[in-house]
Parts: structure tokens; sequence; C-alpha cells
């Protein structure tokens, strides 16, 4: 007991002083220039990329899920295409000028910001997070998932290094260490914490968004996939398995369940056969959706991001060297049927539809059971049929013809490059996008009068009213007590503004 009271003590000692450091540092860094701000980016950028294949190492190391290879993939993209798609972005200063509406766009820097890291993507989301943070000019305290303290300090560490040997202010980014949820609550309540940027699990997210601090969140992914009989089939298939297969699918763009078009069904099947994916019988999909999750519906951590032969040793199931992902069929979607909830490692559902417009209803209602304005993947040919999709899914990120992990996260579209995917008000966030730099940066407006008020107008109401005052008061042309309250206190106060910068 008195040790854990030390631990949670520790904890959060150390983010008051974390948030404070930050704060004191983001207060020095406000005078830097859009050089100088680059610079420092530039070079943790650099320092990331470097560092991706240790990284990715020792995010499998340290927490056991995905693959070390695909996690070091992951921290690339997250320090080289992040920074390649905000490199070019004014932050500071003057960064719009808008001579027709006569208006000067100023960057200003939303303050110190709490990001939360979840276990699944520890390395790649901190340094994802610390570029947008310090591109803005902000200060960030990053708060690991307990399960991955090691490797996303050391993530931070790299970084923050990096920057200040560039010339940024010590303090201005840092990690806990001694992680507690004391701790981390009192980082994300702290009165030196600006904005909490929640990237993890649900539990983790609505804690974040009830401590009276303004929060971008993320929400759970339970993607479809729906292939359409005008889709390239044996690529469609190669795609989904691919996806679903890396970092044994700890991403939450990964496709959680195919929705397949009846008349091309059999032969996606096969296609996907022929690519690695094991289809489950009834027995073992049984099984495994009695161990995935536990009652209330969470994923037992035990089962997230293995291979699926890992998975086959935990759940005493026989399953092929070869096979890169399992699946099992289903019918239905909902609570009676775990498999067609979100899955974070190589278990797919698959279930079959007639046509497109079925496709569409199922796929609303895999959203709608956990993964309400997240995302969804369509492969198809039929333009008509892709932009029905578009049009009426409630997912924000509708990546056609792609890997739903890659092209949800901007790695295969042309969505913003971004490890943390916003689901909009239906998914419980602020807004719907791919956070990046634009939504932790302020932006203050110098706004010229572009035409004159109705001087004429105003003048001849204020002289009426000035008329009405004096008549009701002498008891002129009036009704009642011949005295209007509400009229006097109004030309008092006109008065009282017009006398008080003299």
């Amino acid at each position: 007991m008195a040790t854990d009271l030390d631990i949670d003590l520790r904890s959060t000692q150390e983010a008051r002083r974390c948030a404070l450091g930050a704060r004191e540092a983001q207060r020095a860094f406000l005078t830097a220039d859009q050089e100088t701000v680059d610079r420092i980016c530039d070079a943790m950028a650099t320092a990331a990329f470097d560092a991706a294949a240790r990284l990715g190492q020792a995010a499998h190391d340290e927490t056991g899920y995905g693959v070390a290879g695909h996690k070091r993939l992951k921290d690339e993209f997250a320090s080289r295409d992040v920074w390649a798609s905000i490199r070019d972005m004014p932050t500071v200063g003057v960064i719009r000028r808008d001579a027709e509406r006569r208006l000067i766009e100023i960057g200003w820097p939303v303050g110190v910001l709490a990001a939360l890291s979840p276990s699944t993507n520890p390395t790649s989301t901190a340094i994802f997070k610390v570029l947008i943070a310090v591109k803005a000019r902000n200060g960030i305290v990053v708060a690991p998932h307990p399960s991955a303290v090691g490797c996303t300090s050391e993530a931070v560490r790299v970084m923050a290094e990096a920057g200040e040997a560039a010339g940024m202010p010590a303090g201005l980014v840092s990690c806990l260490t001694t992680v507690t949820l004391p701790g981390t609550h009192e980082l994300m309540q702290h009165h030196a914490t600006s904005l909490i940027l929640a990237t993890g699990g649900s539990g983790m997210v609505k804690a974040a968004h009830s401590v009276g601090k303004p929060a971008l969140g993320v929400g759970p992914g339970n993607v479809p996939a729906y292939v359409d009989r005008s889709a390239d089939i044996p690529r469609a298939a190669a795609d989904i398995v691919a996806s679903k297969a890396f970092d044994h699918s700890t991403i939450c763009a990964t496709e959680q369940t195919v929705v397949a078009d009846r008349p091309i069904a059999a032969q996606l099947r096969r296609e996907m056969e022929s690519n690695g994916a094991h289809w489950l019988d009834r027995s073992q999909a049984d099984i495994f959706a009695g161990r995935l999750f536990r009652p209330e519906g969470t994923m037992d951590p035990r089962y997230v991001g293995r291979s699926p032969q890992a998975l086959g040793d935990l759940a005493g199931i026989d399953v092929p060297p070869d096979a890169r992902v399992l699946v099992a069929d289903l019918d239905e979607v909902g609570p009676a049927h775990p498999l067609s909830r979100e899955k974070l490692t190589t278990v797919l559902g698959f279930i079959v539809e007639d046509g497109w417009r079925a496709g569409c209803e199922r796929s609303i209602e895999l959203l709608k059971f956990g993964g309400d304005g997240h995302s969804l993947v369509i492969h198809a040919r039929d333009e008509d049929v892709i932009l029905a999709f578009g049009l009426e899914k409630p997912a924000f990120r509708v990546v056609v013809n792609t890997w739903g992990t890659f092209g949800a996260i901007g790695g295969t579209t042309g969505v913003a490059p971004s490890m943390t995917l916003a689901p909009g008000g239906i998914g419980g966030a602020v807004v719907s996008d791919n956070i990046t730099v634009q939504h932790v940066l302020n932006i203050k407006r110098v706004a010229y009068e572009t035409q004159r008020p109705p001087e004429a107008a105003w003048s001849s109401a204020d002289r009426s009213a000035q008329g009405d005052a004096r008549g009701r008061v002498d008891g002129g042309g009036s009704s009642g007590d011949g005295i209007d309250a509400e009229l006097i206190a109004r030309v008092v106060r006109r008065v009282l503004a017009e006398t008080e910068g003299r």
C-alpha cells in the first residue's frame, strides 16, 4: 500500500513539474521565428527517423504487440511523412493575408499540450504529436501507456535532445516516466495544461474529455471493408489480407469485417486464402469469440496485436505456419456476435450480402456497433457505388481501393498524415479530421473595416430614442407613469461609454 502511494505521489509530482517546465519553455519559445521553429522540427524529425528501427524494436519488445519491422515503418511514417506534410505550413507571425476581405491572420500557439499515447502505437504516436506541437510553438508533455513507458519515453528523449541541440528551450518537450492514473489525471487537469491530445482506448479518451479542458480524442474503429462485384477481386483480397496482417492489426483503421457482395464472395474467399487468410470453422470461431473479449466487451490484452500462430497457442487451436490472418464467417452483428466487434489483432470477420445496398446497410450496422465516425474501406470500380458509400456511411474516412491501415492515416491517400484519427460528433469528438498542426494552432485575425456601418439609420434611431426619452421624463406623449426606465438606462450606459475613454 505504501509503495503504491509513493508511486502515485511521484507520478503526480512529475506531472506537475513537467507541465510547469513546458509552460515556462513555451513562453520563451513564443519569440521564435519560423526559420528557428522549422530548423528545430527538422532536427527532431531526422533524429526520430534515424532511430525508427531501434524504437520499433523497443516498442515490440516492451508491449509484445505487433511486428518490430512494421513498427519501424510506422515510426518512419510519423517522422518523415508527417514532417513532409507540415514542413511548409506557416505557423509563426502573419500566416495569411486576404486583400479582398482586408484580413490578416496571425499564428499563435495553444500553449501546453498533454499528449496521451497508446500501447499499440506508442513510439509513432509520440513522434507525430511532438512534431505537430512544436511546429505550432506549443509545449508538450507526453503521457505514455503504463505498458509502454520505456519505448515512449525513449522516443521523446531522442526528439527532445535533437530539438534542444538545434535551439529549442529545455523542457518544451518532455515525457512522464513514472506513470500512474493519478499522475496522468494530474497532467490533464493541471492549470498549465491548455489542451489534451488523447489517443488510446475508449476509457482513457472519455477521461480526457471529462477533466474540463479542451480535448481532441479518437474513437474505436470497427472498420467495415465492403468488396463490390465491380472490384478488382485479386487486388482487393491482397490488400485486405496485407492490411489486416500489418503490425498484427494494431492500427485503429485496420479492416475488421469484410462485407462481400454475394456474386464475388466465393472468389474473394479463394483469393484471400491464396494470400494467407486461414478460415476458422464454426467451433474454432466460437472459441475465439469467447476468449478475445471480456464480458463487458473490451479486448483481453493477451490477444491484442498477436500473430495467428500466437493466437492459436493461446486458444489451443492449430493454426498453419503460413497463416497471416484468421477469418471467421459471421451471420449477424451485435453483442451476441463478439467477432463483429473491433479486433485489434489478426482476426477478421467475413459476412456476405447481396448487392451494394445491402452491403451499405451492413456496413452502417458495423460502424454503429463500435466505429461511429471512424473509417470505412470500399473496393469497387463503380463510381456510383463509391459515391453512395461516401454519402451514406457514418464514417469520416472512406478509403477506396487501398489498405485500411495506411489509407486512413494518409500513407496511401491524400488525407492528412496523422496517427490520431478523430471520429467527429457522432463518435464523441469535437472534429472529424486527421489531427495535425491546424488543430493545435490558434489563429488571431486583424480585421480592417470593409464597409461603413449604417450611421444614418443609427443616428436617426438615437435621436428618436433621445427625444422619446425626454418626452417620457417630461410626461409628454406617453402613457402610464411616463417613465421608460429601460430606455433611460440605455442612454446612460451610452453616455458613460463615450466619456470613459476621454
